[in-house]
């Protein structure tokens, strides 16, 4: 998997099982039985394992015998983050606890009427911040890339049901942007990963753990055009029940001149993002050469 293809990984069954053992016997459970599956895509996922093995080796700088142990929790992380993903959303009970210590950026945000962005990545769990986020006196509206699995997307609804936020698919004909701007307009709050790309869109580059990294320039270019108020949020798990989401200072100057305002932006998205996985290795999810060139 050179580069991202579009799609998450797993199957509609693996996710049944797994919400099946997570309603009839909780977490702890469901947890064990990860460990299982990660040893299988240890195995056999060879180009995933390869990658994120070059991962632990190449930026994180661990030792080959580390880099293995990584690997293997990373997959183990990556399950955990569906689980709870859909233990939260779906509001089954569990042990889960979360700190937000950062909301009252989010509430500036929203009484400068002007809506806003809240930008993330591909590693932590974000979603799970879902209940948290409720808090706020406006709608939350999700970002999603049109290019999931589909009997996997169907699914997850099913067992989800209403968020009770807004979503917006990214479509060709560019139809988003309008729902976009009818959401700030209304003063709600847009929220997208900033991250991944599909090869043939525009990127912009920035360093990035040691090397140049591409990131798409889609959530930049909104943030310029609509100029709204920006800030990064991650949501990493810091103990196995509990989770602390960061919000980064927010961004609103809009003095500069366009690119060299995308440029700057990107690079403190890339600097912030980079903190993050140094602190939590483990919760880098993107199975796939983010350092193509």
């Amino acid at each position: 998997m050179p580069l991202w293809q579009g799609k998450s990984r797993g199957t509609p069954l693996g996710y049944r099982i797994f919400v099946a053992t997570l309603k009839h016997l909780g977490l702890t459970p469901a947890y064990a039985l990860l460990h299982l599956v990660a040893f299988y895509y240890l195995v056999f996922s060879f180009k995933s394992s390869r990658i994120s093995y070059r991962f632990f080796r190449d930026r994180m700088h661990y030792s080959p015998g580390k880099a293995v142990t990584h690997v293997y929790k990373n997959y183990v992380r990556f399950g955990e983050s569906i689980i709870d993903k859909i233990a939260v959303l779906s509001g089954i009970p569990t042990r889960l606890s979360f700190n937000f210590d950062d909301e009252y950026l989010l509430h500036e945000m929203i009484s400068r009427g002007r809506g806003g962005l809240l930008l993330s990545a591909h590693i932590g769990n974000w979603e799970v911040a879902g209940n948290l986020l409720r808090r706020l006196k406006t709608k939350i509206n999700i970002v999603l890339f049109d290019g999931e699995d589909e009997a996997i997307r169907k699914y997850i609804t099913g067992v989800t049901g209403d968020w009770q936020v807004g979503v917006i698919v990214l479509k060709e004909d560019l139809s988003h942007i309008y729902a976009i701007s009818e959401a700030l307009r209304n003063n709600e709050l847009i929220c997208m990963h900033a991250d991944r790309f599909l090869e043939g869109n525009k990127t912009i580059s920035t360093d990035f753990l040691g090397s140049k990294a591409r990131f798409p320039i889609g959530p930049f270019v909104l943030a310029q055009t609509f100029k709204v108020p920006v800030t990064f949020v991650f949501a990493m798990k810091q103990t196995k029940f509990h989770y602390y989401l960061y919000g980064s200072q927010l961004l609103d100057d809009y003095s500069k001149e366009k690119t060299k305002g995308m440029q700057l932006m990107v690079d403190k998205f890339a600097a912030d993002m980079e903190e993050k996985v140094k602190l939590y290795p483990d919760q880098w999810y993107n199975f796939y050469n983010f350092w193509q060139a």
